[in-house]
């Protein structure tokens, strides 16, 4: 299987600021007839006869990394050299690796370019970690609808790993995003970890742990039970923004946590039952630290449950090893609440107050959508500020809205 070049253009890039050429691949039927052996594939490549490894080019004057693709446009003088790369993830060996995490290592290591990996249906069993020195990646799906192309593992915080010690609740993820400027699109991100099967101390398993910044998930699923979306950053006074559009997460205890900043925007958050008859869990454990402005905004999206009638909490405020710092920032905005929604919608943990964290909403409706003295409701004068701009511009002035 070779390349062939169907068309160049310039187009702006925006981690230069200037022009980039972009070079758009196909993968041809067959490769030539006189085509050279290929070398050894790489574990996950999809053998001798694919596509090599796609790589960023090398600084002026170092040698390309072994496999790389020559670039096929100089770029503009006046801005970085950038090419465009594609590669291909199928599971039945028809595209230029066989697993994610290939594709993703078969990236050049601090990469100034934008790279596709486009991931055809399929269920993709084992763990991925973009690693962050690989940053401007767009990991996309190309089936019909995210539930087609499926990133999936089944660790939990008590469980051994192969050091010999426990994963923990960070670790156990089934996708790190760890890199700046990553977008994640049309895919589900699951932890099918089952927890009847299991006698564990911690059953915390992580879908999705996302650590680096300006990060995007568009039209994602995102599955689990407890602690599924990891909403993290380095450390307490590291802001790290995540933008969550057009989306789905579920969970029971704790589903989406952690000291970052993010915006849910559009999606639908729901709430799996425990069984319970009063108690089937928290949605949110936020951490923001007191010097965070911003933690969650979870604006225009749909509550929904299996769970009986008022026994779901908005969330409780999470301190990470009792750390005082830990102020929770967590506003429901325009949501549609279902009738699974506490009365009393926030709770304490660990000790610590509810109340002593930023839970607001504004202008909830639906059957989970009551008003009284435990539900804070944030002023129209006050909700001008916190808007999805507000939450993601950082220092840099970032707005990935569209």
């Amino acid at each position: 299987m070779s390349f062939r070049t169907n068309t160049v253009r310039l187009s702006a890039c925006p981690a230069a600021g200037g022009l980039a050429a972009v070079v758009l691949l196909s993968l041809s039927a067959a490769a030539p007839a006189a085509a050279a052996p290929a070398a050894a594939a790489p574990a996950g490549a999809a053998g001798p006869g694919a596509a090599a490894a796609l790589t960023a080019a090398a600084p002026a004057g170092a040698a390309a990394p072994a496999g790389a693709a020559a670039p096929a446009a100089a770029a503009s003088a006046s801005a970085r050299a950038a090419l465009a790369t594609t590669i291909t993830v199928a599971a039945d060996g028809s595209g230029n690796y066989t697993t994610v995490q290939a594709a993703i290592n078969s990236v050049a290591a601090n990469n100034t370019t934008a790279v596709t990996i486009n991931i055809k249906p399929g269920t993709y069993r084992g763990v991925v970690t973009i690693p962050a020195n690989k940053p401007y990646l767009t990991l996309a799906g190309t089936g019909s609808s995210p539930s087609q192309v499926v990133i999936v593992e089944g660790h939990a915080a008590g469980m051994a790993n192969p050091s010999g010690g426990t994963y923990g609740t960070s670790g156990s993820a089934s996708v790190f995003v760890n890199a700046n400027d990553t977008l994640i699109k049309n895919v589900t991100m699951s932890n099918d970890f089952n927890e009847a099967a299991y006698t564990l101390d911690g059953e915390q398993a992580v879908a999705v742990n996302t650590s680096g910044d300006r990060v995007q998930f568009d039209n994602v699923r995102i599955l689990g039970n407890q602690d599924t979306l990891l909403v993290n950053a380095p450390s307490a006074s590291a802001v790290r923004r995540l933008y969550v559009r057009n989306s789905y997460v579920e969970g029971d205890v704790d589903f989406i946590f952690g000291r970052g900043t993010m915006v849910f925007q559009n999606g639908t958050i729901h709430s799996l039952t425990r069984g319970s008859s009063s108690n089937n869990g928290y949605i949110t454990a936020a951490a923001t630290d007191i010097n965070n402005k911003f933690g969650y905004l979870i604006w225009g999206t749909t509550l929904t449950s299996n769970a009986p009638a008022k026994t779901v909490y908005l969330g409780r405020p999470w301190h990470p090893s009792n750390d005082v710092n830990a102020r929770g920032q967590v506003l429901y905005r325009g949501v549609t609440m279902g009738a699974h929604i506490r009365d009393d919608a926030w709770t304490d943990m660990s000790g610590f107050s509810w109340k002593d964290a930023r839970f607001s909403e504004y202008s909830s409706t639906g059957a989970g959508a009551v008003v009284n003295a435990n539900r804070p409701q944030m002023s129209a004068t006050t909700a001008a500020q916190y808007v999805p701009t507000a939450y993601l511009a950082g220092s840099d002035g970032w707005n990935p809205i569209h």
